[in-house]
């Protein structure tokens, strides 16, 4: 079949390579220049199985409640005359009882786990490197009560077979020697060791290089402005080229893996996406301190914060070839890209109090991008009600973490196969039904 993947980041990088790894003719359109340039751009850089707790689970009301009007908060709702973020924000609390909380932890781990698995399958077959490390994830808890909440979700996910450890604090400073500045404070740590860390925009880059070496055709700078329905089914896409070009793209199946915008494009066509924009920030800064430095990947609970190591293959003391990535928090304002510095400047202090000096805060570098969060932290992958528009969208804070794994997903319900793993997908064929005849080239 041919098909059309509309978007370039790690969800529709990803989607692309394994439909043409299935001998599909696939063509990706986006409207910037390169691939990832968006939310996948500067994330956190976690491939984080172990941060399966969505944000909505019961302690989520209340820390909302509190955070209110608190520019540095870590989830900040910027009430709007917006109707659909009130929308969201109600399905966000009816998210939030326990019993939805084990479902969805339930779900995210399946499908966090599949997917780490692929994306190492899929280094190991075509040699990418992405300033990957495989020292896993240290969770670290300065509040008793997180510390305290943190150890149910994970026994369920040490149940789902995510073996995220409870360790003491000592035990969490044996792992990572730089928390001992800190050491006072730490009520203690969880710790994931096959979880993984690594630059998802270089990741991206390299899977482009590789699906182009396949066949793939990429269309950048080719701004969607509709998608057209006829007869029941998607039946073209409308877009413009660099010089404001108009072209129609047609293929037999189309795949919306557009990020925060999924659902502007899908209303029109009578498709309603629980999908609301969480502003999220991320600061990149030279390792200035290399002792000082962390080496394994954190998350920081309390502050909803994660801590990268990137460091450059190949290319060791060179020019910004070490740095520090620290991203996190969510803002629910809308589209609204605008950098807030107050938020920012949050994150920068909040690196200086846990490791002084590490990091070049001078050389500091901000960005800030739009994550396609739905109100259970579930991403929509499968098939929508027209028969041959295809989702893969909505993966909030965990597109990195659950990319590879949903790209092959969707690229199998494309092809009329089972997935391979048990999610609540959209309208895919149970796993361990008869499927279409195509062989995979995995197979």
């Amino acid at each position: 079949m041919k098909v059309i993947v509309l978007g370039a980041g790690l969800l529709g990088v990803t989607s692309a390579y394994y439909l043409r790894q299935l001998g599909h003719d696939v063509t990706v359109v986006d409207r910037q220049a390169s691939p990832a340039a968006e939310t996948s751009f500067a994330n956190g850089g976690q491939i984080s199985v172990s941060h399966a707790e969505p944000w909505a689970n019961p302690s989520a009301p209340l820390k909302v409640l509190k955070w209110l009007g608190q520019e540095d908060a870590p989830l900040l709702f910027r009430l709007r005359a917006d109707m659909r973020q009130w929308l969201w924000g109600l399905a966000f609390l009816r998210e939030c009882t326990p019993a939805r909380t084990r479902h969805n932890i339930e779900q995210i781990v399946r499908l966090g786990t599949y997917s780490r698995q692929m994306l190492q399958e899929l280094r190991m077959a075509r040699g990418i490197e992405y300033d990957q490390r495989t020292q896993g994830i240290l969770h670290f808890y300065t509040s008793e009560q997180e510390f305290a909440g943190a150890e149910a979700p994970a026994a369920q996910m040490r149940e789902l077979g995510c073996d995220r450890r409870v360790i003491s604090a000592d035990e969490a400073v044996k792992l990572e020697p730089a928390l001992a500045h800190i050491r006072a404070q730490l009520a203690g740590a969880t710790y994931t060791a096959e979880d993984e860390s690594g630059d998802a925009n270089r990741f991206a880059r390299e899977l482009v290089a590789r699906c182009s070496e396949d066949g793939v055709q990429f269309l950048m700078s080719h701004t969607v402005t509709a998608l057209r329905e006829a007869g029941g089914a998607l039946d073209h896409v409308e877009a413009t080229d660099s010089e404001g070009r108009f072209q129609r793209l047609r293929a037999d199946a189309y795949v919306l893996a557009m990020g925060s915008l999924s659902p502007l494009y899908a209303a029109p066509l009578g498709i309603r996406l629980p999908i609301y924009p969480a502003k999220g920030y991320s600061v990149t800064m030279p390792v200035k301190d290399a002792s000082r430095a962390h080496q394994v990947s954190l998350t920081d609970d309390e502050y909803k914060l994660v801590f990268s190591r990137l460091t450059s293959s190949g290319a060791p003391g060179a020019p910004g070839s070490d740095r520090l990535r620290i991203a996190g928090t969510a803002e629910l304002n809308g589209y609204d890209r605008d950098l807030n510095r107050a938020r920012c400047e949050a994150i920068v202090r909040r690196v200086e109090e846990l490791f002084p000096g590490a990091g070049d805060a001078t050389q500091a570098q901000f960005w800030t991008g739009l994550r396609p969060a739905t109100p259970s932290n579930l991403p929509l992958i499968g098939r929508s009600k027209l028969p041959n528009l295809f989702l893969n969208t909505g993966h909030g804070t965990l597109g990195w973490t659950h990319s590879c794994g949903s790209g092959k997903s969707v690229a199998l319900i494309v092809s009329g196969l089972a997935p391979e793993v048990d999610f609540a997908f959209q309208g895919a064929a149970p796993r361990g039904a008869a499927v279409a005849a195509v062989r995979p080239v995995w197979a």
